[in-house]
């Protein structure tokens, strides 16, 4: 037997039991309880009875009816052998029934016997399965609705009247009120109505319990929408049932206003003896219906019920007729002449907001299922809206909050079958009321403002009104009003801070905090492309393919929002010239090329803000142009069904009527054929709608110009109108109708300009209804964020002024509200990509910090920590920096201002500027000077609030606690070590030093906007002296900047260019060692020696950036050499591999050579040298000569011991064995012709070495000079390896060679004293005159100009034996000359290249080799040719001793060439 039930009343009944007794232990426990009502009832009555009640005349007689029945149950009630569900409940309820219906009981049995009968209702004995129990439930409610009782006291009246509330509740909330049909829903609600107000003269508890019932029956009633199928029969229409009634009218009682003038509504007074609680009376279906008619402000008939549907189990049409009823109350109200806008003492809130109340319950428990059932829907957008936007202009704070509370909850469930009902609401309630203009009270704005924060506080909401209506051409812009009046409202002007302002600020930030939430629910819109109108498209046509796929709307009201805008741009050019504005639209394709009139009418029609006069000047010109537009554009309007005073007030609402009568006549004409066209009614002809139009003109200035005196009266206005309707006259009363509406409600034929916020009038309201059928979809938005960058561009700018305000102005427990507000605008920003936006909020916040004030206080740091306000917007400026950093652009530069103030109070962390690759290497190696700490120097630590004396929190804390001996200080107070801690804990929580060591995350833009900002934060350099705060805030901002040039070593090329060009002002303008200059060139030294293993590609702009070193001044440049030569060093040692260019490389060896003459620097410098050129181990044909001349001057500097000259030299020459390792390898790896080249190229480098080696030869140093000598002679002796040209060897002859013996004899010969031991020298030089010239004898005898190198050789030697050193001949040198020279000649004898080969004066060599030989020593050629004598001397043949020549013995000859060279 267990099945689901029907949900009825407000409780849903799951399931059913297998059997109803299982409630009970057993049948005879509910006989029982019936027993005893039984009982309760007759206990009653016998009392009345004993009292001398009418029931017995005699003892003899039988018993009353009533009685009878009651004990007839009685016993019947034991006998009843079948489950309880299969009697019929009309059984044991009748007697109960009968007792209510009678007129002869007095109300304390009527009494008792209504709660027998609520007790039985209410003990789930009935449910719709029982058998017969829709007979059940009908003779219930008809027995209650119709209860008889005998009046004796008011106090019992009372009490039966709340007992017939109790039952009837009871009804609707048991299981089978399902069972009901729509005329007795009916009948109970009207019923307990007529309580309700019969109430209002009896006690208070009745009043309320009255009011309670009614609510809990409509919640009951609308609750069972939800179950109601969508039937056929929602809506009937039949001419036959024009008016229901549902029973006989056995008394005339009437409702709503009618109601007041009743009296006493159960038709007895204080003297009846017998009164009737109701007749079957007419109820709602019947009554309440007469009145709507009468009342309803469209004129028009509601549909009336078929009788057949009224008896059906009750749905739809008794709510209609229900809810229909509770709007009719409103109306009644207006309509019995209590305007609501009255004062409130003289309007009686109480029927209005019991209406609202039973309104709002129906909708909060109908809910969306309104949307099923038309006429439901109908009530709600016509008449109930309708009567809200009335009541919410009412005085009174509770009608006006109930209101608001209806319209939140029909945004909720029906939205979007109400977009026009609720622009309506916004503009014509909410934001005049919320202004505080057009004479509302400060409850009223009051009210308005909470509801609409309410409103804001839906998540979709605002976006909604964005995409519905300030995107669509035709609608307000209400989104932007609405924030608007947020961020004004919640500006304080010139008063304190009061709680609408709070209000006001808690609505803006529920609305950025929406935003802020969509942002990780995807689809943000930053991305998209701006709107673009390419070609000509009506815009009043443009329509979306589907309105629920975001796809699809998004880019449509993207679109239609870029066309609005255009459009009230275009309007403000007509208004200054109709000419150009219609010029402008052409230009961005709205209006089309050639104008065409429809198009131009639409524009008129349809454009907020256009001056109404021009409109109706251009309307009603005379030029066949403007003619046409008049006629399309009156074709725009809809005037289907409706009154021609209506219609003609909204034709001229749109532009104002021009003062001629040409024009007037043009206009009207118009006029009257659309409205003859679409609402012909009773009208013959177009022209009975002119001239009517004409007349009501003619009328409206009659009645409303106070020049007129004489007014027109009802009779003149229908005399005047005789005859006009085809001949015939115009109806009487259609006549009257208009006359009274005219008197009453003048035509404004100068519409109100601009974008106030207008009043609801009628007519307004028929214009809405009208749009409302064809206006587009309502969009329901998600929880994406598609619109979100559009509607907080528009809204960003005031929302930051408004918080700040607030902010500056607010206690305590407002800030953390605008923190939050701050945060979600700094993320929405961010997100949107919208970056003045967040630049501006920077900007603002850091106003907040008071960092940036000029300090007055002199304990800033004490003023700082007992500013809660200050510290908080600190947190959340660095908050934002950290987080949103990306998008911060100009911002950087007040962040920057803000750091650098708790820099000069020595509020920053120790390491701020440090970047985080650096923390091992700075600490392991402390080795580069000291280190450039925060502090200033301590002329400046005076003029700061707090002196210093370290730098970091830490320090800066137990300097408080300190007491200064020389300066003697108080103890500081507890309060102050508590704003102490206070400020620490507050910068601890900023994270500053993260700004710096996570800039490697940071967009590119941003970050070239931070190193921007240090860089101006920093000042230019000056020559000369600046003051130490600016030079400390210079080396600060430096270190920061050196900080995110190393973070960022991967984009290095964005911020290199800068970073170089501010280290190179500040090295060009410092003409004095400073911690700047020390700081900018070691920065310079460390981003060089950590980007350069990364960042090959730009290894030669980093080196050449070092050049800046080599322009210092030269007092700064002495002050740092030492420190700049080791960190080069540590460069090189690091970099070597690194450095493949020349121009890199000329810039380190230009650096180390300037080292070799400074006594600090050399040896680091000497290290470095020694680290490239040792072993060749980093030499490349890139740097050799660069090395080599490096190495020289080394060599030739007197700075450090001869021996580090030495070392040099061996560096030089050494360096030889690179060259032919070089040749080898090109051999190896090259072709022919490139190794060629190549060997060519290391020829030209091997000339450079000795060149250099020849430089030093002539050093002052004895031991250097003799070194460099036999270093010269190595190299020019070991060059097996390397292929050296014949050209070469006689360039190194004049260039290294002869030069080196002719400089060296200049020296001996000159008598200098600085010289010393220069006879060994010569002697040296000599010695690698003949090894070298023998070396190379057999390649340069083949030579043509071997005779011009031999006569040189032959010259230094005879110089050689002549030279005096320090004035006297060397004999040693005398000696060895001799010797080498007879070595020579003898060699070169052997190899037959010194020989006589002609005896007719043709061998030059030899001529010329004795001519020079003789003058040294005559002997040597008898010596070398001992068996020519003197008679072949002058040209006879050698042939005689030829063979004697030649038979020097081979071996003989390699020991000459040995002695040549010998010591």
């Amino acid at each position: 037997m267990g099945r689901l039930k029907l949900q009825s009343g407000i409780k849903a009944i799951e399931e059913e039991p297998e059997d109803y007794d299982m409630t009970y232990s057993n049948k005879a426990t509910l006989a029982c309880m019936i027993n005893s009502e039984i009982g309760a009832v007759l206990a009653v009555m016998r009392r009345n009875v004993r009292c001398g009640g009418r029931y017995m005349s005699s003892d003899d007689q039988l018993e009353h009816s009533l009685i009878q029945s009651l004990k007839a149950l009685r016993k019947q009630i034991f006998l009843w052998q079948n489950q309880w569900h299969n009697i019929n409940p009309a059984a044991y309820l009748q007697p109960f029934l009968d007792v209510i219906k009678s007129e002869e009981t007095g109300a304390p049995i009527t009494g008792v016997a209504l709660s027998s009968v609520h007790k039985i209702l209410t003990l789930d004995v009935i449910d719709q399965n029982t058998a017969n129990v829709e007979e059940a439930m009908l003779l219930v409610v008809d027995s209650v609705t119709s209860c008889r009782f005998e009046v004796t006291d008011q106090a019992s009246e009372e009490v039966v009247l709340m007992k017939i509330l109790h039952v009837l509740l009871a009804c609707m909330k048991s299981k089978a009120s399902v069972m009901l049909s729509n005329q007795h829903v009916c009948t109970i609600v009207n019923t307990c109505f007529r309580i309700v107000h019969q109430a209002e003269k009896k006690a208070e508890l009745l009043q309320r319990i009255a009011r309670h019932t009614m609510h809990e029956l409509v919640r009951c009633i609308f609750s069972h929408l939800l179950n109601v199928e969508n039937t056929k029969h929602a809506l009937v229409n039949r001419s036959g049932t024009a008016k229901l009634e549902l029973g006989a009218i056995d008394n005339d009682y009437a409702f709503g206003a009618k109601q007041a003038e009743n009296g006493n509504g159960s038709e007895y007074d204080d003297q009846a003896s017998s009164g009737s609680f109701a007749s079957n009376s007419v109820g709602l279906v019947g009554t309440v219906r007469e009145e709507s008619m009468a009342v309803a402000g469209n004129g028009k008939e509601t549909v009336p019920y078929d009788s057949l549907l009224m008896t059906e189990p009750y749905g739809v049409p008794c709510m209609v007729e229900i809810f229909h009823f509770l709007c009719t109350l409103l109306n009644t109200v207006e309509h019995v002449g209590m305007d609501p806008r009255s004062n409130t003492l003289t309007f009686d809130e109480d029927v209005p907001l019991f209406a609202l109340g039973l309104i709002n319950s129906a909708i909060e428990l109908g809910g969306p299922s309104f949307r099923r059932h038309p006429r439901l829907l109908s009530l709600i957008q016509d008449e109930l809206f309708r009567n809200l936007m009335q009541f919410g202009l009412s005085m009174s704070p509770l009608i006006l909050s109930m209101v608001c509370s209806i319209v939140l909850n029909l945004y909720h469930h029906l939205r979007t079958e109400l977009k026009l009902q609720l622009e309506a609401f916004f503009s014509c309630v909410i934001l005049r009321l919320a202004q505080g203009k057009y004479g509302a009270s400060y409850q009223q704005q009051e009210v308005a403002m909470e509801a609409l924060v309410d409103f804001c506080r839906q998540k979709t909401f605002m976006v909604e009104m964005y995409a519905n209506l300030d995107c669509d051409i035709t609608c307000r812009n209400v989104f932007e009003d609405l924030a608007n009046l947020l961020s004004k409202s919640a500006f304080p002007v010139n008063c304190p801070l009061s709680a609408m302002h709070i209000l006001a600020l808690d609505g803006l930030i529920a609305v950025i905090q929406g935003m802020a939430e969509r942002i990780g629910n995807g689809s943000v819109s930053s991305e998209q492309a701006p709107v673009i109108l390419e070609e000509y498209l009506p815009f009043w046509m443009v329509k979306c393919d589907n309105y629920a796929d975001p796809v699809h709307w998004v880019p449509f009201v993207r679109r239609r929002k870029y066309i609005k805008r255009r459009l009230m741009i275009g309007a403000d050019h007509f208004n200054r010239d109709p000419k150009k504005g219609l010029e402008f639209l052409q230009g961005t394709h709205l209006l089309p090329d050639k104008l065409d009139p429809q198009s131009v009418a639409c524009f008129f029609r349809y454009t907020a803000g256009l001056d109404k006069n021009l409109v109706g000047d251009f309307l009603g010109n005379h030029d066949e142009f403007c003619v046409q537009v008049l006629h399309e554009f009156a074709g725009t309007f809809d005037f289907q069904d409706m009154n021609l005073d209506t219609a003609l007030r909204l034709f001229l609402e749109t532009f104002r009527l021009p003062g001629e009568s040409q024009k007037i006549q043009r206009v009207l004409e118009a006029f009257s054929e659309r409205y003859y066209e679409q609402s012909p009614q009773i009208l013959a002809n177009k022209d009975a709608a002119l001239l009517l139009s004409y007349s009501l003109i003619m009328l409206n200035t009659d009645q409303h110009n106070v020049q007129v005196k004489k007014k027109m009266t009802e009779e003149d206005f229908i005399r005047n109108n005789r005859h006009i309707n085809g001949g015939n006259d115009l109806p009487r009363d259609f006549l009257s109708e208009l006359y009274r509406s005219i008197c009453k409600n003048e035509i404004r034929t100068t519409p109100e300009q601009g974008f106030g916020y207008p009043e609801m009038t009628p007519s307004r309201w028929i214009d809405l209804m009208h749009k409302s059928k064809k206006t587009a979809p309502f969009i329901v938005a998600d929880s994406r964020a598609y619109l979100d960058h559009d509607m907080f561009a528009i809204m960003s700018g005031p929302t930051i002024a408004a918080i700040s305000v607030v902010f500056d102005h607010a206690e305590h427990d407002v800030y953390q509200t605008c923190i939050d507000g701050f945060l979600a605008v700094a993320k929405i920003s961010a997100c949107h990509h919208l970056e003045d936006v967040l630049d501006d909020l920077v900007v603002s916040l850091c106003k907040f910090t008071t960092l940036l004030n000029p300090s007055s206080v002199e304990e800033p740091v004490l003023a700082f920590g007992d500013d809660a306000k200050a510290r908080m917007a600190t947190v959340t400026v660095f908050t934002i920096a950290n987080r949103y950093g990306d998008y911060i652009r100009t911002g950087w530069r007040n962040i920057l201002d803000c750091i650098l103030r708790l820099h000069k109070l020595g509020l920053l962390p120790a390491r701020v500027a440090s970047d985080a690759a650096d923390e091992s290497e700075l600490s392991a190696d402390p080795g580069h000077g000291k280190p450039i700490t925060n502090s200033l120097s301590s002329a400046h630590l005076q003029s700061i609030g707090t002196p210093r004396r370290s730098s970091g929190l830490m320090g800066r804390f137990s300097q408080l606690l300190s007491l200064d001996t020389e300066e003697p200080r108080s103890q500081p107070t507890e309060q102050q070590l508590a704003a102490h801690q206070r400020t620490l804990q507050t910068i601890q929580k900023c994270h500053i030093d993260s700004i710096f060591t996570e800039s490697k995350f940071l967009q590119a833009e941003s970050l070239l906007q931070l190193a921007r900002a240090l860089i101006w934060a920093a000042g230019r350099p000056q020559k000369g002296s600046s003051s130490p705060e600016d030079e400390d805030t210079a080396v600060f901002c430096l270190e920061l900047l050196i900080a995110i040039t190393l973070n960022n070593r991967d984009r290095i090329v964005l911020l290199w260019q800068g970073v170089y060009e501010h280290i190179a002002n500040i090295v060009q303008s410092t003409v004095m060692p400073c911690a700047l200059v020390e700081k900018a060139v070691f920065g310079l030294l460390r981003i060089c020696q950590r980007l350069l293993p990364y960042k090959e590609n730009l290894a030669d702009e980093l080196l050449r950036s070092l050049q800046l070193v080599l322009k210092l001044d030269a007092r700064v440049a002495d002050a740092y050499c030492e420190q700049i030569t080791q960190e080069v060093s540590r460069l090189v040692k690091a970099n070597a591999t690194h450095i493949r260019s020349q121009m890199g490389w000329r810039t380190i060896t230009s650096l180390l050579s300037i080292t070799a003459r400074h006594p600090e620097a050399s040896e680091a410098g000497f290290d470095a040298l020694l680290f490239i050129m040792s072993d060749g181990a980093h030499l490349l044909p890139a740097n050799y000569v660069l090395c080599i001349d490096a190495a020289r001057q080394f060599a030739e500097s007197r700075v450090g011991q001869a021996e580090r000259s030495v070392r040099a030299l061996d560096l030089m020459s050494g360096s030889v064995d690179c060259l032919a390792r070089w040749t080898r390898e090109a051999k190896e790896a090259m072709g022919e012709d490139d190794a060629g080249k190549m060997s060519q190229d290391i020829g030209d480098l091997w000339l450079r070495l000795v060149q250099g080696l020849r430089k030093v030869c002539l050093d002052q140093r004895e031991e250097v000079r003799n070194h460099a000598l036999l270093s010269l002679q190595k190299c020019l002796t070991g060059v097996d390896g390397i292929h050296i040209s014949h050209g070469l060897w006689l360039q190194c002859f004049d260039l290294v060679i002869f030069t080196m013996l002719d400089d060296l004899l200049e020296i001996a010969q000159g008598h200098q004293k600085d010289y010393r031991n220069m006879e060994g020298t010569l002697i040296l030089a000599t010695k690698l005159l003949s090894k070298v010239f023998l070396q190379l004898l057999h390649e340069l005898s083949q030579l043509t100009t071997f005779c011009k190198l031999w006569l040189g050789v032959l010259s230094r030697m005879e110089k050689y034996m002549k030279v005096k050193v320090r004035g006297k001949k060397s004999e040693k040198l005398q000696e060895l000359v001799l010797e080498l020279l007879k070595n020579i000649l003898l060699v070169m004898k052997t190899r037959g290249i010194l020989m006589q080969r002609s005896a007719l004066g043709g061998d030059s060599l030899w001529e010329l080799t004795w001519l020079h030989v003789n003058n040294i020593a005559p002997s040597l050629q008898s010596e070398v040719f001992p068996d020519q004598g003197p008679e072949l001397k002058h040209g006879e043949t050698g042939c005689a001793v030829s063979g004697e020549t030649v038979s020097v013995p081979s071996n003989e000859t390699t020991t000459l060439e040995g002695a040549g060279a010998g010591s």
